[in-house]
C-alpha cells in the first residue's frame, strides 16, 4: 500500500523521460534530413521499433514499456551515430546488452523467486521501469549530443565528445548492474545481508546485498561498458570509467533501497533513476579528476 501511494513518482520519471527522448529523437532527425540523411533515419527509426517488437514479443516487457524503450532506443541511436552511420558503432550496442542480461537475469531460478514473492510479472517490466533505468542515459547523451551537433554545425565525422559517451554508458552499465546482482542475488546468494547495518536480511530485501549478487552485479557493469566502448572505437579509460560509474551506482542503489525506500519515501522507479543518475555523477567526477585522451574516431 505504501509503495502506491508513491505511483506519482513513477509518473513523473515517465513524464520527464518520455517527451523528452521524442523532442531529442525529432531534433537529430530534422538535424539529420537537412543533411540528407534519411537513410540514416528509416534505419534507426526500423532497428529501434524491431528491438522493441522482439522485447514485447518474448514478454520481457508491456507494450507500453516496449513502445517506451524502442523510443528511447531512438534517441539514444540518434545522439552517439556517426557519418557513414553503421547502427553496430552506436548505443544500440550496449543497449542490446542491458536488454539480454536483464532477460536472461529475471529468468534465473525464476521457480525460486516465485516462491519468494519477488519474481518480475509475467506481462515483464512496465514502462516506468524501462524509463527509470534507462532516462539519465537518455538525458546526458541527448544534452551533449545536441550541444554537439549545433557548435560543429556538421552532421559528419567522428564520435561525440567523451562526456556523451562516458556519462551515459554508465548510467546503463548500473542499469544491467543493478538488475543482474539482484536477481542473480536472490538465486545463488546464501544469507544476504543489509547494506547499512550488515545484519541478515531475506533474500529480495530492499538494500539486500551478497557476494554472489555483487560479483554478478559487477560482470553485468563490466560487460555492458565493454559494449559501449567497442561499439564506439573507445579506449580504456572509456571502459574503466564507466564500469566503475556502474558499481558504485548499484551500491547507491543497495543503499538508497535501504534507507529512503525502507522508509517508504521513495519507489522503485525513483530509487533506479536516482542511482543511474549517481553513476553518471561518479563518471563525471572521474572526467574532471582524469582528463580523458579522447576516443578513436
Amino acid at each position: 500500500m505504501a509503495q502506491e501511494k508513491l505511483d506519482w513518482q513513477s509518473k513523473l520519471v515517465l513524464l520527464a523521460v518520455v517527451p523528452f527522448a521524442a523532442a531529442n529523437a525529432v531534433f537529430v532527425c530534422q538535424f539529420w534530413l537537412n543533411h540528407q540523411r534519411a537513410g540514416e533515419v528509416v534505419q534507426v527509426i526500423c532497428l529501434s521499433t524491431l528491438l522493441g517488437v522482439i522485447t514485447w514479443r518474448l514478454r520481457a516487457a508491456t507494450f507500453a514499456a516496449s513502445a517506451t524503450g524502442a523510443l528511447i532506443t531512438a534517441s539514444l541511436m540518434f545522439s552517439t551515430a556517426t557519418f557513414p552511420d553503421e547502427p553496430w558503432h552506436t548505443a544500440l550496442v550496449p543497449i542490446l546488452a542491458v536488454s539480454l542480461l536483464a532477460f536472461g537475469g529475471t529468468r534465473v531460478g525464476r521457480a525460486k523467486k516465485e516462491r519468494l514473492g519477488t519474481a518480475e510479472t509475467r506481462k515483464g517490466r512496465s514502462a516506468s521501469q524501462v524509463a527509470a533505468n534507462l532516462g539519465v542515459a537518455t538525458f546526458v547523451s541527448s544534452i551533449f549530443a545536441q550541444q554537439w551537433l549545433v557548435s560543429s554545425g556538421l552532421a559528419y565525422g567522428g564520435f561525440a565528445p567523451p562526456p556523451v559517451l562516458t556519462l551515459g554508458l554508465a548510467a546503463l552499465a548500473e542499469a544491467a548492474a543493478d538488475t543482474v546482482s539482484s536477481e542473480i542475488g536472490q538465486v545463488f546468494s546464501g544469507q544476504p545481508r543489509l547494506i547499512t547495518s550488515l545484519r541478515p536480511v531475506m533474500p529480495g530485501q530492499n538494500g539486500a546485498v551478497s557476494a554472489a549478487g555483487t560479483l554478478a552485479g559487477t560482470g553485468a557493469a563490466a560487460i555492458v561498458a565493454g559494449a559501449g566502448t567497442w561499439a564506439v572505437c573507445g579506449d580504456w579509460h572509456l571502459f574503466a570509467m564507466s564500469t566503475a560509474g556502474g558499481v558504485f551506482g548499484m551500491f547507491f542503489d543497495s543503499l538508497l533501497g535501504a534507507t529512503f525506500e525502507g522508509w517508504g519515501w521513495l519507489n522503485n522507479d525513483a530509487v533506479n533513476f536516482l542511482s543511474t543518475a549517481s553513476a553518471s555523477g561518479l563518471a563525471l567526477l572521474l572526467l574532471a579528476l582524469t582528463p580523458h585522451p579522447g576516443v578513436v574516431s
